[in-house]
C-alpha cells in the first residue's frame, strides 16, 4: 500500500485532510477550528515528503515530517497527518485504532464540557456567570464536570475597568498578561464562587485562566480556590499560542497549593513535556492530539506522566467530530491517570449530517462507549459532504 495523494479542504469551521492510497483506502483527520484561516498550505507543505510511503508504517512516515512542526498552531499539520495515517492503518488491518495502540483498558471514556458554552449577552457580573454555568450543567449529556474561561481567558480584562495594571489589548488569541489589580482579583473570585455554588457537590468546576498570569497572582488564585475544591486551574502562566513551557514557574505554584494545576494544550512533541513531568511542575497535563503530534505522541506522554504521578485530561474543544473519534480511540488505551477529555462538537450543526459512525446519542452520563469499527470508526457520507466543499476543492473526495 502506498500514499498517492494528500488533500486538504475546509468544511465549515474545520480544516480537513484526506490521505489517499493506491488500494482505495483513505484516511481522514480534522484540525482545530481556530486554525481554519491559514492551516491548509501548511498541511500541503508535507505532501512531497509522504507520497509513495506505506501509510501503515505510521512511525516511518512521521520521522520524515515530525521535526518540521512546532508549537501550536504549526504542529497541527503534522498532528492531523498522523491521525489520518492511523485511520488508514486500522482500516487496512480491519481493526479499530485502539487495538493498534495496545488495546483498550476501558469500554467507556469519560468526557467533560469545555466547548458547549453560551453567550452572557454582554454581562460580566457574578450572577451572569452563575446563570451561564447552569446552562452548561443542564445539558442532556449530564457532564460530570464543566470548564469555564475566566481571568485572561475571558473578556474580564476588557470588560472590567481596571482588571489589571496593563492596557486592554485588541484582537483574539488571549493577548493579555500581567499583574491583576485588587479590584480585578475580587471580581474574578466573586464570579468563581458564584459558579461553584451552582455546581454544588454533583458537578465539578474547572477553570481556564490564561495564559498571562504572573506567578504571585497564579499562586494567590490557587490558594483562594483551595476551599472551593475546583477540578483544576488551567494555563495560568503559559498556554494557548505561547511557544514555550516555563515549567519552573508552574512548579512554584504547584508545590505551594493543594489546588490542582493544569497545562499542556499548546505543547508540541514529547520532548517539550519532559520538564513539566519530571519536575512535577503541574498536577495534570492536557495535550491536544491535534497539536502534540498525533494520538501516538499523546499516548506516550500519558504513559510517561503516569510514571511520575501526573494526571491526564486531554484538550479537544475545537477538534471536531473526526477529532472526537480519534480522542475516543486513544483515550480508551490510556493508563489509570486518565481523567476525561474535553468534548468537541460539530460546527456548524450540519457536520452531524455528513459523517457516519458516531453513536446516537454520543454522550450518555458524561461517557462515550468505545466503538469497534475499523480505523477511527467514523467516515464521511460523501454525497452529503460534497455540497459543502469550497470552490476549487470539488475533487477532495475523488
Amino acid at each position: 500500500m502506498k500514499i498517492t495523494a494528500l488533500k486538504c479542504t475546509v468544511l465549515g469551521n474545520n480544516v480537513v485532510l484526506r490521505i489517499a492510497t493506491d488500494e482505495g483506502v483513505s484516511g481522514y483527520a480534522q484540525a482545530e477550528t481556530s486554525k481554519t484561516a491559514y492551516l491548509k498550505p501548511h498541511v500541503m507543505f508535507y505532501q512531497d515528503m509522504i507520497l509513495g510511503e506505506d501509510p501503515r508504517d505510521v512511525e516511518r512516515v512521521m520521522t520524515r515530517i515530525r521535526r518540521l512542526g512546532a508549537f501550536k498552531p504549526w504542529g497541527a499539520a503534522v498532528s492531523s497527518i498522523e491521525m489520518a495515517l492511523w485511520d488508514i492503518a486500522g482500516q487496512a488491518a480491519g481493526v479499530p485504532v485502539y487495538r493498534l495502540l495496545g488495546g483498550k483498558v476501558r469500554d467507556r471514556v469519560c468526557v467533560y464540557n469545555g466547548s458547549i458554552r453560551f453567550s452572557m449577552d454582554g454581562r460580566i457580573d457574578p450572577q451572569a456567570h452563575a446563570d451561564n454555568m447552569q446552562k452548561m450543567i443542564d445539558r442532556p449529556e449530564n457532564f460530570c464536570f464543566v470548564k469555564q474561561g475566566v481571568a485572561f481567558h475571558s473578556n474580564m480584562p476588557r470588560s472590567v475597568d481596571g482588571f489589571s495594571f496593563q492596557e486592554s489589548q485588541p484582537g483574539g488569541r488571549h493577548p493579555h498578561r500581567g499583574l491583576m489589580t485588587a479590584k480585578g482579583f475580587s471580581h474574578l473570585m466573586a464570579c468563581i464562587e458564584a459558579m461553584r455554588e451552582v455546581c454544588g457537590d454533583g458537578v465539578g468546576l474547572a477553570l481556564d485562566c490564561g495564559p498571562g498570569m504572573v506567578v504571585p497572582d497564579a499562586l494567590k488564585l490557587a490558594r483562594a480556590c483551595e476551599d472551593l475544591d475546583v477540578m483544576w486551574l488551567e494555563d495560568m502562566i503559559t498556554g494557548d499560542y505561547t511557544p514555550y513551557v516555563q515549567a519552573d514557574l508552574y512548579r512554584e505554584v504547584t508545590q505551594s497549593t493543594t489546588t490542582k494545576i493544569h497545562t499542556g494544550e499548546q505543547i508540541y512533541l514529547r520532548q517539550n513535556f519532559t520538564d513539566l513531568i519530571e519536575k512535577r511542575a503541574v498536577d495534570i497535563i492536557g495535550p491536544d492530539p491535534a497539536d502534540i503530534g498525533g494520538i501516538a505522541e499523546l499516548k506516550w506522554v500519558a504513559e510517561y506522566a503516569d510514571l511520575h504521578g501526573i494526571l491526564m485530561a486531554p484538550h479537544g474543544t475545537g477538534d471536531g467530530l473526526l477529532g472526537l473519534a480519534a480522542l475516543v480511540q486513544v483515550c480508551a488505551t490510556l493508563p489509570s491517570n486518565y481523567v476525561a477529555f474535553e468534548y468537541p462538537t460539530g460546527n456548524p450543526e450540519w457536520w452531524y449530517d455528513i459523517v457516519e459512525g458516531l453513536p446516537d446519542p454520543i454522550v450518555v452520563d458524561s461517557h462515550i462507549e468505545v466503538w469497534d469499527r475499523p480505523g477511527i470508526g467514523v467516515t464521511f457520507r460523501v454525497d452529503a459532504a460534497k455540497k459543502y466543499l469550497p470552490e476549487g476543492d470539488e475533487d477532495f473526495f475523488d
